[in-house]
This record gives C-alpha cells, structure tokens and sequence, in this order.
C-alpha cells in the first residue's frame, strides 16, 4: 500500500521541475555576471584602458608650504581659517636648497591657494564634505595655473576653523 496518489506525485515531479528552471536561471545569471566582469575588468587592463587614477604618475616628491591664516567669506568677516598644505608633485624639483628658491613658484602658488581659501564659508569646511571639495578645487586650481609644478596630489597638515 505504498503507492502515491496522482495527485502527491503531480505536486513532486512539479517541485523537481520548479528546482531545476530555478537552477538553470541561476546559472545563467552567474555566467552572464562573469562574463560582465571579464569584459570590464580583465579584458580592459589587457588592452591598457586602465583607471586614471591607476594611470597618474605617482608623487615624487613632497613640498611644504608655510601655513595660511586667511578670512573666510562668511558676511560679518570674522572667522578664521588656519591651515597646513602640502603638495605632492609628480616629478622632483632639481636644485632645491636654501639659495636656490627658484625652482618652486612659492609666490604663485600661495597666489593660487589665497585665491581659492578666501571663497569659502566656515560652514563648508567644518563639513567633511567641504574639506574634499576643498582640496579638489585647490588640485584643480594648482594644475591649471602652474601646470609644470605637476601637483598629484594636496594635503592638508593643519586645520582650523575660527568662528
């Protein structure tokens, strides 16, 4: 008396039916996935086309900038900006010494810098946010004004915001 009734076995052979559609859907999704990420990942560091940021020449060297104390934009005039900067240039400066302060535009880069600290608000830049866009606008300014400094990267060694 051990046989099934139709109805059991319909309901059996439908879930070994449904297991294995659910089974073939995932395959095929994982071999498209795979295939996705071939292509836009082994595929394109093969041909070259890698990231920038994997393409930008490293920082070679670290120059330091005496600190800045500049007023903000906020209306009443009263708050303060203190801050460290250094920059990190994709090639090294030849003939740096104490007599020779040539080889770095010390005068036009604070230019540069002074030009775009005094455009900010205290609120901006006591947000994290603010201080990444200010060191990108920072990047952004060096490079187009003195493009043979070749600055990689900007960073900040000192902080402070007065209100």
């Amino acid at each position: 008396m051990s046989e099934e009734s139709p109805s059991i076995k319909n309901n059996s052979e439908k879930g070994r039916g449904t297991l294995a559609k659910g089974l073939a859907a995932g395959v095929v999704v994982f071999a498209l996935l795979a295939g996705a990420f071939w292509i836009l990942v082994v595929k394109r560091q093969a041909v070259g086309g890698q990231s920038p940021a994997a393409s930008a020449p490293a920082v070679k060297e670290v120059v330091h900038l005496e600190g800045f104390v500049v007023n903000l934009a906020d209306p009443p005039g009263d708050c303060f900006l203190r801050i460290g900067i250094d920059l990190g240039l994709a090639r090294s400066i030849k003939g740096r010494g104490e007599k020779d302060e040539g080889a770095i535009p010390t005068a036009k880069i604070r230019d540069v810098v002074l030009r775009v600290l005094t455009t900010y608000h205290s609120n901006d830049l006591l947000d994290p946010v603010g201080k990444v866009k200010l060191k990108q606008q920072l990047l952004e300014s060096l490079q187009a004004a003195i493009p043979e400094l070749e600055v990689r990267e900007v960073y900040f060694t000192d902080f402070l915001v007065q209100r």
